[in-house]
């Protein structure tokens, strides 16, 4: 069995550029060997975190819908690809409000200082992140990394590498620069690689 990995992508557009890139990552680490699951988070159905307080002292959500199917999933994987394109200098609200919904393992680790995440896989539990931007301005990718960083903090993963990528209203389409797709392919597959050795 391979290492598991979790691919998320945040864009609302299913099939557009950071759908791409997410699955050439996705292709790279699959031919390493990796197990892979694209969860699309735009299609699930979930509402923001109400800050009801349950979690502080339980290992659930008050709120039942389809985050609670992804509690468990997420202390399972070995690897984490979260996918965005930048919106008003962040991650899209829908992306933002999957992550928040994970105050369930916030308390835990920080509140109760008994995090989910089994000790065997912290110690090597890895993410990459794959973002685009229609503008070129150096600072545009700051708050989605700060806001990817501090997710997989709160979820026991270490900050890996990145792709980020600039001035996609001038390419417009990524199918037009292979050589971008490549580079999500690499990556994939150099984690998946990193992720084989470690696990088995």
């Amino acid at each position: 069995m391979g290492a598991k990995i979790i691919a998320l992508l945040g864009s609302p557009l299913l099939s557009g550029n950071t759908a791409k890139l997410l699955d050439e990552a996705i292709r790279g680490a699959g031919d390493a060997g990796c197990d892979v699951e694209k969860i699309e988070v735009t299609t699930l159905k979930f509402r923001a975190c109400r800050e009801i307080f349950y979690c502080r002292e339980q290992e659930a959500c008050a709120m039942k819908d389809d985050m609670t199917g992804m509690y468990e999933k997420f202390r399972d994987f070995d690897g984490i690809i979260v996918a965005s394109p930048v919106m008003t200098m962040g991650i899209p609200g829908r992306l933002k409000s999957f992550m928040d919904r994970f105050q369930v393992y916030f308390m835990a680790k920080y509140m109760r200082g008994k995090p989910l995440v089994p000790e065997e896989k912290r110690k090597h539990r890895i993410g990459l992140y794959l973002g685009i931007s229609g503008m070129n301005v150096p600072y545009v990718f700051d708050g989605a990394k700060l806001t990817v960083q501090a997710f997989f903090h709160i979820i026991d993963v270490k900050y890996w590498d990145d792709l980020l990528i600039r001035d996609m209203d001038t390419i417009q389409d990524l199918s037009t620069r292979p050589e971008l797709l490549g580079e999500a392919y690499r990556k994939g597959k150099e984690m998946g690689r990193i992720l084989q050795e470690t696990v088995t």
